[in-house]
């Protein structure tokens, strides 16, 4: 059975829909679980896949789209969101209880519930964009325009760092 009949994916999907978003829900060969995974599976750079990190902010959960060759600096979380709070990594049952989806396929869209939403402004860097779409296996194709539209984020300059 196709990946793209899943019930997560189609959320996915129907939020695309609903928002006129050019990118459709691709489903790819082999695993988009982690960045390095998805940009080899679609031959793109590494800085090209948006990570979707959810993290907590005095305990309440945000979200943080970040380059796939950068980290998350949660310092600057929190600013970039104009929340005040200490910020940790999200556990796995706050990652499914705010987004609906499991960690290795959360997408930027289709939460059960809005989050405040800070952007890697060096996703600027990349035409074309591809996020998860619900599932490990897949993906879509967004920009960062759209991404900001989608989503409502903030762009933030200090989100996205490089190591090293």
């Amino acid at each position: 059975m196709s990946t793209l009949a899943n019930r997560s994916v189609q959320r996915v999907a129907a939020a695309l829909d609903a928002a006129d978003a050019a990118g459709r829900v691709v489903e790819l060969a082999t695993t988009a679980r982690t960045a390095e995974d998805a940009a080899a599976a679609l031959g793109v750079p590494v800085g090209a896949i948006v990570k979707s990190l959810v993290f907590a902010v005095a305990g309440e959960p945000v979200l943080a789209l970040v380059a796939g060759d950068r980290r998350c600096a949660a310092a600057a979380l929190a600013d970039a969101l104009d929340l005040e709070g200490e910020v940790e990594r999200a556990s796995a049952d706050l990652v499914r209880t705010a987004t609906g989806f499991a960690i290795g396929g959360v997408p930027p869209v289709a939460h059960l519930r809005p989050l405040p939403t800070a952007i890697d402004a060096s996703l600027g860097r990349f035409a074309v964009l591809w996020a998860a779409a619900g599932h490990p296996h897949c993906v879509f194709r967004t920009t960062l325009d759209e991404l900001r539209h989608l989503t409502g984020g903030t762009l933030s300059d200090t989100l996205g760092v490089v190591d090293g």
